[in-house]
Formats: C-alpha cells, structure tokens, sequence
C-alpha cells in the first residue's frame, strides 16, 4: 500500500478551529454501547491491525475521564497505554487534549459558550497534530453515543466534528446489544454520522456461531455490518495482584518484586480445614484467610518447601491480623506473596470477584492475546473498504 506524504501547518494562535484542518487521513471512530463493553481493547487491536498494513497509524482519545499527570498534562490512561505499548511518537498531549476532572462539568456549565469555543479548538489542533502524515487515525470514544452531551461534547458530536466513521461495540448476546446498538445508531445518524460496522465483543466461545448468525441477520435490518465476534477471553478479565492490593487498600508483607505482576485466576476464602486447602494450592489461586488460620499459613509455606505446589498467586491476611512473629519469619523465607488487609474475608472476596480489570501498561502478557482476538475474528478488509469511496 502506498502512502501519501501530509502536509501539516500549525494554525496561527489566534484563530480559533471550529474543525480540523487534516482532510485526507481516515478517521475510525470506536464507540461503545455501555462502559467495559471493550473500546479500549478494540482500538488496541485495531491499532495493532492496521500497523501491519501501514506504518502511518495515528491515535486520539479526544476526551478521557480516567487519567494521569504526564509531563505536566492530565493525560487519559488508554492514550497512555497505547503509546506504551506502541511508541506512537505522537506528543503524549495531542494524544489527550480534554480532560473531565471531577469539577469540569460544572466549571463548563457557568459559562457555556466561551467553553464551548476553548474546546472545539484545542481537540481540533490536537487532532491535527495526531493525525499529521498519518494514512489511519483510531479515535477511542468516552462510552455510548450520548456520553458527554451535558458539555456539548458527546461521542456523536465529536464524530461528527472531526469527519469520522464509526465503529459500535458491543457486548456478546443477540437481544440487549441489538437493542443497544439500534439506540446509538439513532444517535449517531441524527448527527449525520456513517457507520461502518458493529462487534460484538466477550461472547462466549460455544455460543459464538449462534451469536454470529442471528446478529448478523439483526444487524443486516439496521443496515449495519457486523465485522466480527470476538469471544471472551478469561485471562483479560483476570486481575494482578498489584491490581488487587490497590482494590482492597491491602499493605505488601512479602513477595511484591516477585509475585506484584501474578496472575489471579481461582480465588479461595480459607474458611475450610487446611487439610482440604492443600490440593488448590495452584498456580493462579489466591488465598484469602484471616491472619489467625496459621494452620492454612503453614500448609501454603510446607506446600512451597516440597515442592507440591505450582506457586499460588498469593495470600491475603485479613482484619489486619499478623501471624505469630515466628511464622512471619518463615513466611520471609518463601517467594510466596503475603498481602494485609484490614476488612474481612467476605468482603475482601467481594471486592476482588467484582473488579473491573482493564488493561495497564504493564501487562504484556495479555497484549498479543488481545492483538489475535481481532485478527482472528474481526473482518478488517470490511473496515478498510468503508474508507474506498474517499481514496
């Protein structure tokens, strides 16, 4: 594939964009019908698809509601992600222009009008500068078509504003997200929006044929594509217990350099005798037990000794009980990581079986699971013939 050099002049300071002035490159905006429905990990891989066609990949999130200071700027988390994972060698603010702290809303609606303007501008000069030479830029949405509307900036108008094509996820089943995806589509097209297509994301792996064809029928109604089923995949829902530490306001005790990045897949509340703890002492599996169950302590740290364990992610010590000073230096001995929370063990369980667990930088373990899902399941010379007409 050939590509076309862009030519890029940053606006004079005082004129105020209303648009942007890049008109060549191709603009995939990806939107979602709920939270989590999987945005991020669409524009992840969709990035990732797209590399391989093209070197000339842009990326922007125009208006992020999770984020982080960098150098100076509060940038969204995905535009962070993305750039580490890629190197996208786009200044890092142009990436994230808009961010919604928690007074935004308010601060914009004292002053709507002159807001407005100030917004407009710095997400089209932002735009320019992340698209600047680039044949595709992915554009990540904030949530569902209307997100945003109280500042004048939902997903639909951002669209729109920056000339964009759109792609809707949604999450696996056939009534719900048809009906969700008709509600965006009402959305977007009122403000004269295309889309070019639907995914149906975290089906489950023996319904993905039922699901495919009986969305697809649905879809074909609505005049949408359906670009691919992508199944749901356990280990992108699976947190680290980094992760976990930070979710139950837990204090490391042992292990954080070795076990930080493990991998929770089984949870156990150690309410049982250790006798029968003794064989789910697996890779993967969390142990959560008050720190007075130095039966349960004894048994993981005689289980590591031995050898009969695969490496347990880790323990949890609840109601902030430290074992007997003896055990702890025993437990100090072992690679086994040994976390201390103050609540207790249901609780504790509670918080860690209901995590939203989205994907951080540091996770690069699920990054080529993420980069297959979409080349195996997702129609990408679909998505690139929407674009012929403007060759």
């Amino acid at each position: 594939m050939q590509t076309s050099q862009k030519h890029f002049t940053e606006p004079d300071d005082t004129e105020i964009l209303t648009a942007p002035r890049n008109k060549t490159t191709k603009r995939i905006f990806i939107a979602a019908t709920r939270m989590n429905d999987g945005k991020t990990t669409t524009s992840l891989a969709l990035f990732s698809a797209l590399r391989s066609i093209t070197p000339r990949v842009g990326f922007i999130k125009p208006v992020g509601q999770r984020f982080i200071e960098v150098e100076g700027h509060q940038i969204d988390e995905d535009s962070v992600l993305l750039n580490h994972i890629f190197n996208v060698n786009i200044p890092i603010h142009a990436m994230s222009p808009i961010a919604i702290h928690h007074t935004f809303t308010r601060q914009y609606l004292e002053n709507p009008l002159s807001n407005h303007t100030g917004l407009i501008d710095k997400m089209c000069r932002a735009f320019d500068r992340a698209a600047f030479q680039q044949d595709y830029i992915i554009i990540e949405g904030t949530g569902h078509a209307g997100v945003g509307s109280v500042f004048d900036l939902s997903n639909a108008n951002v669209a729109k504003r920056l000339d964009a094509k759109v792609i809707i996820v949604a999450r696996g089943g056939i009534g719900r997200p048809i009906d969700e995806i008709a509600l965006n589509k009402a959305v977007f097209e009122a403000a004269g929006v295309q889309i070019i297509g639907a995914i149906i994301n975290k089906v489950e792996p023996d319904k993905i044929e039922m699901v495919e064809k009986y969305c697809r029928i649905a879809l074909e109604r609505m005049d949408i594509p359906l670009l691919g089923c992508i199944p749901h995949e356990a280990k992108l829902t699976q947190p680290n217990l980094e992760q976990v530490v930070e979710e139950t306001n837990g204090r490391w005790l042992n292990g954080r350099k070795q076990g930080s990045a493990n991998r929770i897949n089984k949870v156990i509340i150690g309410a049982m005798a250790a006798k029968g703890l003794v064989e789910h002492l697996d890779s993967g599996v969390l142990i959560i037990t008050p720190g007075d169950r130095e039966d349960i302590i004894l048994s993981a740290i005689a289980s590591e000794s031995i050898g009969e364990s695969k490496a347990i992610a880790g323990i949890i010590l609840t109601r902030s009980i430290l074992p007997h000073p003896k055990l702890m230096e025993m437990l100090a001995q072992t690679k086994i990581p040994v976390v201390l929370c103050p609540e207790d063990s249901y609780k504790v369980a509670s918080k860690v079986n209901s995590m939203t667990v989205k994907t951080q930088p540091g996770d690069k373990d699920k990054i080529p699971i993420i980069k297959d899902l979409i080349t195996k399941n997702i129609d990408l010379e679909a998505i690139l013939h929407a674009f012929d007409s403007r060759d």
